[in-house]
């Protein structure tokens, strides 16, 4: 039996292995930028839909988020550029806003009628306007089947808006 010491021999683990760092980094920030894009799109994707009594007050229904309210038209508030409508002024259990619009309505927009504006609510000097992208004439079969309350109060406004003088 030898028992004379061994040479030492060199191996891999002793070395250093030069890490792939810029690869990591760029797959750190893609993941990142991945994260806040669809982050983003879920956020904006979301519009709850509110009462205009409840816009400023009931949480998910705050001021500078997009939102779509619910109300019916006022009488006398429609403001017309030709056949262009500008302004509007929608209501809810007794609290009024006015809705400046980025786009016509359909041709079905008139007064006295339930509407839901898709849109954000603002502040400005005279208080919280809306400032709606689309006007909804006619409620959808699930958005009528979750809110009846809603609904028949709308009506019931509307009724009483058309007989006013």
């Amino acid at each position: 039996m030898d028992l004379s010491p061994r040479e030492v021999v060199p191996t891999a683990v002793g070395r250093k292995r030069k890490r792939p760092w810029a690869a990591m980094l760029v797959l750190a920030l893609v993941l990142v930028a991945g994260g806040v894009v669809v982050t983003k799109f879920l956020t904006s994707a979301i519009d709850y839909y509110c009462n205009v009594d409840e816009v400023g007050v009931k949480s998910g229904c705050d001021v500078g988020r997009s939102i779509r309210i619910q109300g019916v038209v006022e009488k006398g508030s429609v403001d017309k550029t030709g056949s262009v409508v500008n302004t509007f002024v929608i209501g809810f259990h007794g609290k009024k806003m006015e809705v400046q619009l980025g786009s016509a309505p359909s041709g079905l927009f008139q007064e006295c009628i339930p509407v839901v504006v898709s849109g954000r609510a603002v502040q400005s000097a005279n208080g919280v306007v809306f400032h709606g992208d689309e006007v909804i004439i006619k409620h959808d079969n699930n958005y009528d089947a979750a809110n009846k309350d809603r609904i028949s109060q709308a009506n019931a406004e509307a009724a009483a808006c058309s007989q006013a003088g």
